[in-house]
């Protein structure tokens, strides 16, 4: 999905600029660093609520397409600064995490789990 189709659907404001062709296959959504560091996938958007600096870290270690701030949260001028320096597109929902998610989901865009459940199948409590 192109990330200007995914600017659209989460009615996000563009806080870094991306490139026009720029493609995401994936989606992972958390505000957990650890789970973000251990599910992510190659050519994902991260979804998050933490507008730390760390996260801006993670998210270029980890070669994301873009992270997206849910909530309405807003990082501080010096995050938004190391990611248009570090060419890191950064966009801002008012959506909350499980509404973007869902949203992107319903249109197509898969998620970052390790296994994938089939829609006939039941997950185990």
């Amino acid at each position: 999905m192109k990330l200007q189709e995914i600017c659209e659907l989460l009615q996000a404001d563009v806080l870094v600029d991306y490139d026009s062709d720029a493609e995401a296959f994936t989606a992972c959504g958390s505000d957990l660093i650890s789970d973000i560091l251990r599910f992510i996938k190659v050519e994902t958007v991260l979804l998050t609520g933490l507008t730390t600096l760390q996260m801006i870290k993670a998210a270029q270690l980890l070669d994301v397409k873009a992270i997206i701030f849910v909530r309405g949260k807003r990082p501080a001028k010096e995050v938004e600064e190391i990611a248009k320096k570090n060419d890191l597109p950064v966009l801002c929902t008012k959506l909350p995490l499980f509404e973007a998610c869902g949203c992107l989901s319903r249109h197509g865009l898969k998620g970052c789990s390790e296994y994938a459940v089939q829609e006939d199948e039941h997950v185990a409590e």
